[in-house]
């Protein structure tokens, strides 16, 4: 890592800036983490020399496991992250000059594939990409832009499908519901990703910039549903049903690098042990 930042790395060339993700053991998305991403937003806000971002994994098993479960256990951590970068983190990059390119491989779930969406392109390997939204399993919803930006993606039926299911999507299934961009293998994935990042930074920057704003004018952002979602999602993260089923999860093995490899198996098996009164084990 450099000085500036404990769980990134940024690498610049020819215009292009490939951050690596490298927050042991998971990639979890907690206060180390938000406050680099919110640092680097802070940077490439200033960075007139960067046109292109791509963002990758110095993990082969985690691109970004999810939100820190603790905001749900404990009501400290919840509260220094609304008094932190605030909740329009996510959305912040969506505004970004710079075209953002997530080079996927590993597990993205929670609120780290909710990260993915406010990026403008998306691309997985097919090996060893997989996507979910597991938050109504633990009590809650996905609440980082979830619920405005993959209906647009999916359609409203599969958007419920992943959002109610709490399943997990391999990178074919992802590419099909429209979910990422393209599912390559692995092997070709850094090659096609890097080469369009390129391409994209020597075009003339002021076309690219209106290219995207005549996109982003064709198909107008879901923004104004951000309030009602903090409206309905905090009740939830200091409700009962939440906490039981979020603790169940923590003592099963959730945030543990064995633990979140079948995270969603986890979190119905200490469901099921809770509500029996039994021990849970991953």
């Amino acid at each position: 890592m450099s000085d500036r930042y404990a769980a990134l790395a940024v690498r610049r060339e020819r215009g292009v800036a490939f951050v690596t993700i490298d927050h042991p053991p998971v990639n979890l998305v907690d206060e180390v983490l938000v406050a680099d991403l919110d640092r680097l937003h802070g940077d490439l806000v200033a960075d007139a020399d960067t046109r292109v971002v791509v963002f990758q994994s110095a993990n082969p098993e985690y691109f970004l496991a999810h939100g820190d479960m603790r905001l749900i256990t404990e009501q400290a951590a919840l509260e220094a992250y609304l008094a932190g970068p605030g909740l329009d983190l996510f959305q912040r990059y969506r505004d970004l000059s710079q075209v953002t390119i997530a080079k996927i491989t590993g597990r993205s779930r929670g609120g780290g594939a909710e990260f993915l969406l406010h990026l403008d392109l998306r691309y997985a390997a097919l090996e060893n990409a997989w996507f979910g939204q597991p938050e109504v399993s633990l009590g809650i919803f996905p609440g980082s832009g979830g619920t405005e930006l993959l209906p647009p993606l999916l359609g409203r039926s599969r958007a419920l499908e992943v959002i109610l299911g709490g399943g997990r999507y391999d990178a074919a299934t992802a590419e099909r519901y429209g979910w990422i961009d393209r599912a390559l293998p692995a092997a070709e994935l850094d090659e096609f990703v890097d080469d369009l990042a390129h391409r994209i930074a020597a075009q003339p920057p002021s076309a690219v910039a209106a290219a995207r704003a005549a996109v982003d004018a064709a198909a107008p952002r879901p923004e104004s549903a951000g309030a009602r979602t903090a409206e309905l999602l905090l009740p939830l993260f200091t409700g009962p049903d939440a906490r039981r089923r979020t603790e169940a999860a923590l003592a099963a093995g959730a945030q543990t690098r064995a633990g979140e490899r079948d995270l969603e198996g986890l979190i119905e098996r200490s469901r099921v042990a809770s509500e029996a009164g039994v021990p849970s084990v991953g």
